[in-house]
């Protein structure tokens, strides 16, 4: 029997085994978590991301050696500490796009706060900045109130509600002349004509329309708080005794109104009240010197603590976003008006705040 010569062979291919299942889940797996990873960092979040934002010393002088505050018409004194104003910086995903890997890392830190995206509307900018601009106009009011000096104002009609007694009996563009036969000159006259009244007691309300003298008399309504009111809004243009500029770019919102106040008469008085104390705080301002509740007190004292504030002067409504989120070494002061504000400067200047009311 012949032996016939095996033929030569080339590179032979092995056929691989069959994967095993462990191995399919793994490749799977892998393959889910770069698709997650890639989603994390390219597609667009819905939603908005909140923390806390530069503060600034009122009372200092910018880069440029400028006052941050600066008054003109009146006797300025020097101050020693620092008075804080608080911001909250805001990256909205409608107007500048970042990925939900952002989100997750906000989502981890507890300085930061996340929420739903809302798209922001076109005239968001310029709202804030009149809102910015007002705040410091009604600063100087409620400061010159606190001083005991009168600030003349023409108080417009510039709305009125449907529910107001006023609707049929006042107008739009009418001034404000005289409440109850009494003269009003200025915005506090009119509040403290309208706290001497309930709701539901009729008031005669003497406007200039037209260049005429019109007398009309209606019932008060109650606000929110059961105060009487017309139930009118008002646009007063006030006759400033000083000029105010505040020098911070890039800043908008009513809510530095309080810390505005607290400078504007701690410039204009020679007393030191912080002693070198160092102070910041939130709330916004009314010209009778009502300190109103502002959004994210809980970041904004979170930058306080950063920028190196022992004191935060917090509105009294906004305590139950107080509690549980006061960091490590920064006392909260409750206010609930100017004289409480200006009081609470004055005595941690003094180092007497430690019976103070804070948030509880």
């Amino acid at each position: 029997m012949s032996i016939a010569p095996e033929r030569p062979r080339g590179p032979v291919a092995s056929v691989p085994a069959a994967p095993s299942a462990r191995a399919v889940i793994q490749a799977l797996s892998g393959m889910v978590a770069s698709l997650l990873v890639a989603a994390l960092i390219i597609v667009p979040s819905p939603y908005s991301i909140e923390g806390a934002g530069p503060t600034f010393d009122v009372l200092a002088a910018d880069e440029d050696g400028n006052p941050i505050v600066s008054i003109g018409g009146a006797t300025t004194y020097g101050a020693s500490g620092q008075l804080r104003m608080t911001t909250v910086a805001v990256s909205h995903a409608s107007s500048t796009p970042f990925s939900f890997g952002a989100v997750v890392r906000a989502w981890l830190d507890p300085a930061i706060s996340t929420f739903p995206d809302v798209p922001v509307p076109d005239n968001y900018d310029s709202e804030i900045r009149r809102e910015w601009i007002t705040s410091q106009d009604t600063a100087v009011v409620a400061a010159m109130g606190q001083l005991g000096i009168d600030v003349p104002a023409t108080i417009r009609i510039a709305d009125i509600r449907e529910d107001s007694g006023a609707l049929d009996k006042l107008q739009v563009d009418d001034v404000i002349d005289a409440v109850n036969g009494s003269p009003i000159a200025t915005l506090p006259e009119l509040s403290a004509a309208l706290r001497a009244l309930t709701p539901g007691d009729p008031v005669t309300v003497t406007v200039t329309r037209a260049g005429a003298h019109v007398s009309e008399t209606f019932d008060t309504i109650a606000n929110s708080d059961g105060e009487a009111v017309m139930g009118v809004l008002v646009d007063p243009t006030f006759d400033m005794p000083v000029t105010v500029d505040v020098g911070i770019p890039d800043v908008g919102g009513p809510s530095a109104g309080m810390i505005f106040t607290l400078a504007i008469v701690d410039l204009l008085t020679p007393e030191d009240e912080l002693h070198g104390a160092s102070v910041a705080g939130t709330g916004t301002i009314s010209p009778d010197g009502d300190v109103g509740p502002i959004g994210g007190i809980d970041l904004k004292m979170i930058g306080a603590r950063r920028a190196g504030a022992d004191w935060f002067l917090a509105p009294e409504a906004n305590c139950p976003s107080v509690v549980g989120h006061v960091p490590s070494g920064l006392r909260v002061v409750s206010v609930s008006d100017l004289a409480d504000a200006y009081s609470a400067m004055v005595a941690i200047g003094n180092g007497t705040a430690d019976d103070l009311p804070t948030c509880s």
